[in-house]
């Protein structure tokens, strides 16, 4: 009889679905129960009246119970990053291990409105019809343009009140990998580092040519790190 896989949870990037990790899974089935869940009011799930860290943490948790886990590993790129750590801080005996990539923590009113407008919706419809043509695809039969709005009041809020503080961060006490691209335009060595400095167990890993959008991740390279630290 063979051994039963560790569940593993994948947590996606803010305004994507679980669809995102479809080209990572393959690296990763050999070795891992794998499970992903769209976030409220992402991959066509209905649009709840405001976004939150606590609210996609809640989520989570709820996709956790029905799955009966009563503990998991999760990788988390992006808000799904910030997300785990979040669930880390506060429900510690439902995590093992967490490996986020291209995970954003300075939230600043400052670089939350630099955030918040790039998710403008008619810019994007007129400058990037591709990409607006390819979020309307992912959040259907949902309204896209929703999802930015939301998207653009929640990095707002969190400008004004990071969900994810030095108090958060002391809290963790699980092995954490934070890991972030080379090339990550989005994301600065200087913040990733300071978190890795605040969480106890925490270890930096820097991805070589490695930019911040997933789809252009070498995922079998990033499996290979998964693997070495999740075991």
């Amino acid at each position: 009889m063979s051994a039963m896989k560790p569940p593993l949870l994948l947590l996606h990037g803010a305004i994507s679905s679980h669809k995102q990790f479809d080209l990572l899974l393959p690296f990763l089935n050999d070795k891992y129960e794998l499970h992903t869940a769209d976030f409220p009011g992402h991959g066509g799930k209905a649009i709840p009246d405001t976004f939150s860290i606590p609210l996609f943490a809640d989520s989570a948790l709820e996709y956790m119970d029905s799955k009966k886990l009563t503990e998991v590993s999760i990788f988390g790129y992006s808000m799904g990053g910030y997300v785990a750590l979040y669930l880390a801080a506060y429900y510690p005996e439902r995590i093992n291990k967490i490996f986020t990539l291209a995970t954003k923590f300075d939230w600043t009113e400052a670089t939350s409105e630099k955030e918040a407008a790039m998710l403008d919706p008619e810019k994007i419809s007129e400058k990037v019809p591709a990409f607006a043509t390819a979020l309307e695809k992912v959040h259907a039969p949902q309204d896209w343009k929703k999802v930015l709005e939301k998207t653009a009041a929640m990095l707002l809020n969190l400008g004004r009140a990071p969900a994810l503080t030095e108090k958060e961060c002391t809290q963790i006490k699980i092995p954490v990998t934070i890991g972030i691209g080379e090339q990550d335009k989005m994301v600065s060595i200087d913040e990733t580092k300071q978190t890795v400095s605040r969480i106890k167990n925490a270890k930096l890993l820097q991805l070589p040519d490695t930019p911040h959008a997933f789809e252009k991740v070498n995922h079998e390279m990033l499996a290979n790190f998964i693997k070495e630290f999740f075991g």
